[in-house]
């Protein structure tokens, strides 16, 4: 993945010297690309800070996602070059939150045993993270369109500022595609629980003792 990386930022630099964006964009796509590279080590270097241990399961897909929004969507163009990509990271972001939430009630909880919860429990808890975090997530595009005066809600389309619904269409778009990609991986994973009630310790992420 590192590896991966460091090509990504290869080819964007080599884009840089030749000219094929402005220089400004092409900076910034350096700047993104090598946040990826550093997101990479998030996992390690909160177990480091806070002795924070996540699950392996969600560091993989954690990873998964990076290659998917910043090295594959941002630095190879695929949020211009495909339709729908930034829609498809809004499906498979809340599923990495979902698992969040299950990780952090499985910590919670983690004096209890598993096998004594309900797992509606933590299908409810892991579903609702997800959903409010896309909520905030959408105050965060906001607030930077607000003060920084960017689209990042396509509110508009060049000088043309929408109104009424096709002002909406894509925040409530993201907000609608989020509680999919949570719901989609709830309903897996209440399959998977159904008759082994520890499914979800795979997912705890443990506060260590120093």
């Amino acid at each position: 993945m590192v590896l991966f990386g460091f090509l990504t930022l290869l080819f964007v630099i080599g884009e840089y010297f030749l000219g094929v964006a402005s220089d400004t964009a092409t900076f910034t796509k350096i700047v993104e690309c090598a946040a990826g590279i550093l997101l990479i080590y998030a996992p390690e270097i909160l177990n480091k800070l806070f002795n924070l241990k996540f699950a392996n399961f969600i560091v993989y897909f954690f990873w998964f996602f990076i290659w998917l929004a910043i090295f594959l969507g941002t630095c190879f163009h695929f949020m211009t070059l495909i339709p729908l990509w930034d829609k498809l990271l809004h499906l498979i972001s809340p599923m990495l939150l979902t698992m969040i939430g299950f990780g952090i009630l499985s910590e919670f909880l983690k004096r209890r045993s598993l096998e004594e919860l309900s797992p509606w429990l933590f299908l409810i808890f892991g579903f609702s993270f997800a959903g409010i975090c896309g909520v905030f997530w959408e105050f965060w595009e906001w607030s930077w369109d607000t003060l920084l005066d960017m689209n990042l809600q396509r509110y508009r389309s060049g000088e043309v500022v929408f109104a009424g619904q096709r002002a909406l269409q894509d925040t409530m778009g993201d907000l609608l595609i989020n509680v999919v990609g949570s719901l989609i991986f709830s309903i897996f994973a209440w399959v998977r629980s159904r008759n082994y009630p520890m499914y979800f310790a795979k997912f705890r992420i443990e506060f260590l003792d120093n």
